[in-house]
């Protein structure tokens, strides 16, 4: 391996960074709220919006998101009424192509961990905040949703490494993020181990951080749930005396 042009792949391949976390922040906040519309309509929707909903996780889970890439990206543009709507200036973009499959795909695996997350809250909880003279807004946001978050959080946290790896396919309709400023190269060169691996250690540096930043939310939500210092509880209980 030509370790030189290896670290120079390394410096170019940085300037698709900025791109490849802009896709991937830009779906997850807008899969965020497609995750709990479908989780809200599953749960505590009517008969046609729970089949609706159930539908479109089907459809999003049971496809390939390169299929659901080209089938936004090449085909809506077929039909007229698109083209002539006030939609067709951002549609036409590959950029909005590829948010619009990533945050469509995300929102179906998302409600599910979101779904997931609500139901695993104990409805005696729910039922003794109801009696507590709570309202069920104020039951939900003080009960249920911080104990959903925290159900949630580790398998939210897989489901952002698999997006930021998945924004590689954005490559396929001409964005130069991390994986096409790297095709790009190995047509240029031909050097396929070099700039591969290079591309490899830059997604393997991003996954790094995002994995420690969720850890590390996830450390911070639940400490009510790790064992105290016996040394601390000790040093109270002389205090008190």
């Amino acid at each position: 391996m030509d370790f030189p042009f290896f670290l120079e792949t390394l410096k170019t391949l940085s300037r698709g960074i900025p791109l490849t976390l802009l896709l991937a922040s830009l779906s997850v906040a807008i899969g965020v709220f497609i995750a709990i519309a479908i989780a809200s309509a599953r749960l505590w929707g009517g008969n046609w919006l729970q089949r609706i909903a159930q539908f479109y996780v089907f459809v999003f889970r049971g496809t390939p998101l390169l299929v659901q890439l080209f089938l936004i990206y090449y085909g809506i543009g077929q039909f007229e009424a698109v083209r002539d709507s006030f939609l067709w200036p951002v549609l036409r973009e590959p950029f909005w192509c590829a948010i619009l499959s990533l945050a469509l795909n995300t929102g179906a695996y998302g409600s599910e961990i979101v779904r997931g997350g609500l139901l695993s809250v104990p409805q005696g909880q729910v039922e003794a905040a109801r009696a507590c003279g709570m309202s069920p807004r104020r039951a939900f946001m003080r009960i249920v949703l911080p104990q959903a978050v925290r159900q949630a959080l580790p398998a939210y946290g897989n489901e952002l490494i698999l997006l930021v790896k998945a924004t590689s396919l954005a490559s396929i309709i001409t964005l130069m993020e991390i994986t096409g400023i790297a095709a790009k190269l190995i047509s240029e060169t031909y050097r396929v181990i070099e700039v591969f691996t290079a591309a490899g250690g830059v997604y393997l540096a991003i996954n790094f951080v995002l994995t420690r930043l969720v850890a590390a939310l996830d450390y911070r939500l639940t400490a009510h749930l790790r064992p105290r210092d016996p040394s601390s509880t000790s040093r109270l209980t002389g205090a008190e005396k």
